[in-house]
């Protein structure tokens, strides 16, 4: 296997430990980044359900040349989850970053989301 998808994989399962071992009872925001978009959902686990979702590939994003790969879609994305989150009556959540490091578009959309009312 590849070194980079191995230490990918490893960092990504890290995560996932910590964020098992705190188990507060909170849902979950995970987010995933690819080349082109971003995504953001909040994940109930013990219900195993997807309570709010948001993504650069809702047509909110796609019109005007926007970009789905960049800092400022980012930004967008963590408000309209924020946004979406709150108003399903969660406030609390653990931030799952899935192995992503924490800068650039991830960080961009963790802010906001702060900003948007939700509390990691």
């Amino acid at each position: 296997m590849n070194k980079r998808i191995e230490l990918f994989l490893r960092r990504q399962q890290r995560v996932r430990n910590r964020l098992r071992k705190s188990g507060t009872g909170r849902v979950r925001l995970a987010v995933h980044r690819s080349g082109k978009h971003i995504y953001a959902q909040v994940i109930d686990d013990r219900e195993g359900r997807t309570v709010a979702s948001a993504s650069t590939l809702e047509k909110d994003f796609r019109g005007a040349g926007k970009s789905g790969a960049n800092v400022d879609a980012a930004r967008e994305v963590g408000t309209l989850i924020a946004k979406r989150a709150v108003d399903a009556g969660i406030k609390d959540v653990m931030f799952d970053r899935s192995g992503f490091l924490y800068h650039g578009r991830i960080k961009a959309l963790a802010d906001a989301a702060r900003e948007g009312g939700l509390n990691f």
